[in-house]
């Protein structure tokens, strides 16, 4: 199995740099991608009926990519999970489910056990607080729903508004629970879109999930679609992961 391109990006509600809500150069610039999985966060509005910004119908004729529906989200018209939305290319899903994350800012997160042809995976999407002691506990709520799996390859991915990386870091929890585990998590920065300075989003790949060819997708209209570029990937999985049931 060739490798997959898995892609996160923090659309902003599809407002850009331009101060523009502009769904459509939103969906263009998600084409632009040519990924097979993407994370996306802030796809509803945060406050009323928290309704969607996408049109699920475009983005399904001009990327290819499916939404990936839940029964229990946030919200009748929202799109996704507490903002965020999995895009999926030619996969089964298994099973998902919608998690809540603590902290004092209401975050969510979505963990979907999918299939790729004969290959098991399991992606966890997420959008972490702005507040540190709040990543920190959402970080430790992460690892366990990686521990929680069932041995398959794991693909954990969003805006984790973290910049630091050293000890002060708050995702530490989340990177203690990998050490045992063969891993690939690179940082690249990706805020703010038109001058990238902040490695605010990631892309980790875990439990024989290797992470390749990370780097932000600066294209001229990602520079104006959301004050977050989008990061892509090459998503590299063991055949071996096909024995996992």
């Amino acid at each position: 199995m060739s490798d997959l391109i898995v892609s996160s990006y923090n659309i902003h509600k599809a407002v850009g740099t331009d101060m523009r809500r502009d769904p459509e150069r939103t969906v263009r610039v998600i084409a632009e991608l040519g990924a097979d999985i993407v994370a996306l966060q802030e796809v509803d509005r945060r406050f009323g009926d928290r309704r969607g910004v996408l049109d699920p119908e475009l983005l399904r004729d001009v990327t290819g990519l499916t939404p990936l529906a839940l029964t229990d989200r946030l919200g009748l018209r929202a799109h996704g999970w507490h903002g965020n939305l999995l895009l999926l290319r030619g996969a089964e899903v298994e099973r998902a489910q919608a998690v809540t994350l603590p902290g004092l800012e209401p975050r969510g997160a979505i963990v979907a056990d999918i299939r790729i042809g004969d290959q098991p995976l399991r992606v966890i999407a997420a959008h972490l607080g702005l507040l540190h002691q709040s990543r920190l506990l959402q970080a430790r709520a992460l690892s366990q729903q990686i521990e929680d799996g069932d041995g398959r390859p794991t693909l954990v991915m969003g805006d984790f508004n973290e910049w630091r990386l050293g000890a002060g870091c708050s995702l530490m929890p989340l990177r203690r629970e990998l050490r045992a585990v063969k891993r690939s998590a690179n940082t690249i920065a990706s805020f703010p879109a038109q001058m990238p300075v902040l490695p605010l989003d990631r892309i980790i790949g875990c439990k024989r999930a290797e992470i390749g060819a990370l780097h932000a997708h600066d294209s001229a209209l990602a520079r104006k679609a959301s004050d977050h570029l989008p990061i892509r990937a090459a998503l590299r999985l063991p055949q071996t992961s096909r024995a996992v049931m």
